[in-house]
C-alpha cells in the first residue's frame, strides 16, 4: 500500500517535467490524482497514462482556476493535496516578463490555494505545496521577475501555514535548482551546446543537473504523514547548487 493510498491530489502544470513526475509518484503512491495545463495535447495523454482527471486551465484567468478545482474535486470526490507547479517562466526584467510572473506563478497558486482551501477543510486537512526555485532564495541575475515572484511565493507560504493550522492544513514550498528534463530548457541547451549549460553544470558539487523525479521525491515526503509536523518550511532540491 502506498503512502499516500486514498488520498486526493490536485497538481498544476502537471503534463511535463516536475509537475508531471509528482503526479505520476503520487499514483504510484496510491494518490487520485487530477492535472491541469494550457495545452490539450498533454492533458489527453495525462487522461491515458496516469490522471484521474485533467482538464484545461489557464492559471491566469481567476474563473478558470475556480471552474477547474471544483471540477477537481467533483471527480475525485474532494481534495486533500494541492501542488501548486504551475510557472509562466516570465523571467525577463520587462513588463512582460513581470506581468506573466505574477499572473501565473503568483496569482495563480493564490487563486487555487483560495478554490481549493474549502475543500481541504471539508477533508479534515490536508496539505498545499508550492513549487518555487532557488531563484527566489538568492538573487537571480537572469530573471529578476521569476525569482522575485518566487521569493513572494514563498513568503505566502509562510503566512498561510500560520493561518491555515487550526484547519489541520500544512503549507510548504520546494525550491528546485537547475532541472533537468525531456523537452525542458535546460535539456534544450544542453542540445544545443550553449556553455551556460556547462556553466551550470560545474558549479553544482555532484557535478550534474537534477533530475524532475528527485523534486517530486521530496514533494511526496511534504505531503506524507511523515511530514506531519513540517510546515511553513522551504526545502531546496539543489544538490548544492546554492552552496556554491
Amino acid at each position: 500500500m502506498g503512502v499516500l493510498e486514498g488520498k486526493r491530489a490536485v497538481v498544476t502544470g502537471a503534463t511535463r517535467g516536475i509537475g508531471r513526475a509528482i503526479a505520476e509518484l503520487f499514483v504510484r503512491e496510491g494518490a487520485k490524482v487530477s492535472v491541469c495545463a494550457r495545452g490539450e495535447d498533454g492533458l489527453i495523454e495525462a487522461r491515458t497514462r496516469f490522471a484521474a482527471h485533467a482538464m484545461a486551465c489557464d492559471l491566469a484567468v481567476a474563473e478558470q482556476v475556480r471552474a477547474y478545482i471544483d471540477a477537481a474535486a467533483e471527480a475525485l470526490g474532494g481534495i486533500d493535496i494541492l501542488i501548486n507547479n504551475a510557472s509562466a517562466f516570465g523571467s525577463a526584467d520587462t513588463e512582460e516578463g513581470w506581468a506573466a510572473s505574477l499572473a501565473v506563478d503568483v496569482m495563480g497558486s493564490v487563486r487555487a490555494s483560495l478554490a481549493a482551501i474549502p475543500h481541504l477543510r471539508a477533508a479534515g486537512g490536508g496539505a498545499i505545496v508550492h513549487i518555487t526555485s532557488i531563484a527566489g532564495i538568492r538573487p537571480s541575475a537572469r530573471g529578476p521577475a521569476y525569482g522575485a515572484a518566487k521569493a513572494a511565493l514563498i513568503h505566502y507560504a509562510q503566512s498561510q501555514a500560520v493561518n491555515l493550522a487550526k484547519d489541520g492544513i500544512r503549507v510548504n514550498t520546494v525550491a528546485p535548482g537547475s532541472i533537468e528534463f525531456p523537452g525542458g530548457r535546460w535539456e534544450k541547451r544542453r542540445l544545443a551546446g550553449d556553455p551556460l549549460y556547462e556553466r551550470i553544470r560545474a558549479a553544482i558539487p555532484f557535478g550534474r543537473l537534477g533530475t524532475a523525479e528527485e523534486v517530486a521525491e521530496v514533494v511526496l515526503f511534504l505531503v506524507s504523514p511523515a511530514a506531519r509536523w513540517v510546515t511553513g518550511q522551504s526545502i531546496a532540491v539543489d544538490g548544492g547548487q546554492m552552496l556554491t
